[in-house]
């Protein structure tokens, strides 16, 4: 589990704005790109991240 502290300190390392926790991943509040984490550990490279799904369309 990653601390608060520690969530509190990181940033989107394209965007540059706050991240959030959300199941196993710390999410972008901007971009909404999804970075792993790994033992315990945040993988805060762009190219490990997980881009955001794009809503679907309605015909």
């Amino acid at each position: 589990m990653i601390s608060k502290e520690l969530l509190d300190i990181l940033a989107c390392p394209l965007c540059k704005t706050d991240v959030r926790l959300e199941d196993d991943r710390i999410v972008c509040t901007k971009c909404g790109r999804r970075y792993p984490i790994k033992d315990e550990i945040p993988v805060m490279l762009i190219d490990e991240a997980e881009l955001p799904e794009e809503p679907k369309k309605e015909n």
